[in-house]
């Protein structure tokens, strides 16, 4: 998104030197794992559906691309699949019908594919099997959705903006002055709308949204009438107004089950704000907090994880995050920082596919709309994702370049980890703190390499690594990321 890059590069790097940033890789250096100290269950990785897959959404290759492990083939090259388990579906705010004579007011410099048709568009009518209700839209996003969850997602949904015709000034994109821009009178019609569409597409998608969240960056000034994409400012007491009916909205439905996230905040640290705005009885509404990564290796990661883990005893999510680092240097080293510090028990990046080449793990022509290069960022995420899955221990290595996960049932350690220096390394892992580790055949330990400098290997397996008791050294590149594979270990 265009405000947020710009976010990104402003406050991107401007951290590496702070307290968070200890433990930084740069030179040898050994790593011990301690599963004495667990951060939770692991419970997977995501995208948001909109824009790209209203591009692309009618398409099986990209579904099984993102959502399974298996080898995709794409313009002749064999890709790993991502094994993404979790899809944002965006509920759209737009729509081209009059209403009394009242149309949408569309920003000059919001392209098509970022218009996101909405369902509820006649506000004269709140019974979904009304004419004022067109369940035939989004026919591409909802496309994704459904294969999405054919393929074992789970889903969770949020809207960028109300309805046009609940704005201010029927403008989805935002106010003038990038204000509150939902009317007072439209709180209850916002949940409405988004409880609506959970109970259609349960009963009519077979989607059984496990979370909704009404928000989407909304403390954010930058949604304005001239804005490139939906948006709405909704500050925290608008927010605390919203919530109560969303919760109520989804009851009277039935959907006792889903729960509520909030705020999607675009970073920690106003994330961390409006957490504290809210008082006791808005806050027991919320289930899951769900914050976004614009601030790169900036915020206060450890104080949000506190605010709302330890005090609150809540979910934590990274729900939405991206670079323009096509090399995923800058995602991983962000990623890491997160299981360092943040502590979410799920990570959501924002488009797998963009028309900005650097934002992209598969990019496509804006002009076109026609897919084009796989960036290296697309096999720097799958030695995350394909091999930290649902279900596994998040384990503590006290540093900020390496992450552990633990799967108690296949007694298997996964070790991912990045080499932050600009020159090789080689990293050790000290596993003498589990009760026994015995690798594979004759102490194998496999390993996957991405060299994200280019050059070298993207996504590919080598088998030359072997136990040294409890320990295992492994030659790192500049900017690698690798990762191993310890099997036979208990704790």
């Amino acid at each position: 998104m265009i405000r947020r890059r710009s976010l990104l590069a402003a406050a991107g790097g401007t951290v590496l030197g702070s307290a968070l940033a200890t433990g930084t890789a740069r030179a040898d250096a050994t790593i011990t794992v301690n599963p004495a100290t667990k951060y939770g269950t692991w419970e997977g990785w995501g995208t948001s559906l909109a824009w790209w897959a209203n591009v692309f959404g009618a398409r099986d290759d990209f579904a099984d691309l993102f959502f399974t492990t298996k080898p995709v083939t794409y313009n002749g090259t064999s890709l790993p699949g991502l094994g993404l388990n979790i899809a944002r579906y965006n509920l759209g705010a737009s729509s081209w019908n009059s209403v009394g004579g009242e149309r949408m007011v569309a920003s000059a410099n919001i392209p098509a594919y970022k218009q996101i048709e909405g369902y509820w568009q006649d506000w004269n009518n709140e019974d979904p099997t009304s004419s004022a209700w067109n369940w035939s839209a989004d026919a591409k996003q909802r496309a994704a959705l459904t294969k999405a969850v054919a393929r074992g997602a789970t889903t969770e949904l949020f809207a960028n903006s109300p309805m046009w015709w609940m704005c201010s000034n029927h403008n989805p994109s935002g106010a003038s002055g990038g204000g509150n821009n939902l009317q007072t009178w439209n709180y209850r019609q916002h949940a409405s709308h988004l409880a609506a569409v959970a109970l259609y597409a349960r009963n009519n998608w077979g989607v059984n949204f496990a979370t909704v969240d009404p928000f989407n960056e909304p403390s954010a000034n930058w949604w304005t009438a001239t804005g490139t994409q939906e948006g709405c400012h909704m500050d925290a007491s608008v927010q605390a107004a919203v919530l109560p009916y969303m919760r109520s909205e989804l009851d009277k439905r039935g959907l006792t089950g889903i729960r509520i996230a909030a705020s999607d905040e675009t970073n920690i640290d106003t994330a961390r704000t409006t957490w504290a705005a809210f008082g006791s009885s808005t806050k027991a509404l919320v289930s899951q907090v769900n914050v976004h990564g614009y601030q790169g290796s900036g915020g206060r990661r450890d104080l949000l994880y506190t605010d709302v883990v330890t005090t609150s005893g809540k979910k934590l999510w990274n729900s939405e995050t991206g670079d323009k680092d096509a090399t995923g240097l800058t995602m991983a080293s962000n990623l890491l920082y997160d299981f360092r510090w943040l502590h979410p028990t799920a990570w959501v990046y924002w488009q797998v596919m963009d028309p900005t080449v650097g934002w992209a793990m598969v990019a496509y022509d804006p002009s076109t709309l026609q897919p084009t290069t796989v960036q290296t960022k697309h096999y720097v995420m799958a030695q995350f994702s394909r091999h930290i899955r649902p279900g596994m221990t998040i384990l503590d290595t006290g540093v900020s370049y390496a992450v552990a996960a633990y799967d108690a049932s296949a007694k298997r350690l996964v070790i991912v980890a990045l080499n932050t220096s600009t020159s090789a390394q080689t990293l050790t892992f000290n596993l003498g703190n589990f009760t026994t580790v015995t690798g594979g055949s004759g102490g194998l330990v496999p390993r996957w390499n991405t060299v994200t400098g280019g050059g070298g290997d993207l996504y590919t397996a080598r088998s030359d690594r072997f136990l040294s008791g409890k320990t295992v050294a492994v030659p790192f590149a500049a900017g690698a990321v690798q990762t191993l594979q310890v099997d036979g270990v208990t704790i």
